[in-house]
């Protein structure tokens, strides 16, 4: 029987690192720490969590040589997806019209941006 993928959240420096993974595809741990956020992390530190995105599932890598190119093995927008179900569940109890409603009243939605979810909706279902 195969083990069932539990994905995680990931930690903030962990995001960070996935979404230069997400934008380059491929890359070594030199080609990315000058693409994260200042202050820039060490080469170990950055190595390090490389190491564990990929025991989490998140990363994967070859041999090139003697060193290895990382690629990410999550898309970003499964990341999206379960990061959302997971906020939506947590703070909406499992409702997207609840979310939809805060954030139109709480960041002040003007109408063009609610017809614009409106038509986003429309069109999904279509």
């Amino acid at each position: 029987m195969q083990k069932q993928f539990q994905m995680e959240k990931l930690a903030k420096r962990e995001e960070q690192i996935m979404h230069v993974f997400w934008d380059l595809q491929k890359a070594f741990i030199r080609d990315i720490i000058p693409l994260l956020p200042d202050p820039k992390p060490h080469y170990n530190s950055v190595a390090t969590m490389v190491k564990i995105l990929e025991e989490k599932g998140f990363l994967s890598h070859e041999a090139v040589g003697n060193m290895y190119s990382y690629f990410p093995v999550i898309t970003r927008e499964d990341y999206q997806k379960h990061s959302m179900k997971d906020i939506v569940s947590r703070y909406f109890d499992n409702s997207y019209p609840r979310m939809l409603a805060f954030f139109a009243k709480e960041q002040n939605l003007s109408e063009e941006e609610l017809n614009e979810i409106i038509n986003t909706i429309k069109s999904k279902k279509s």
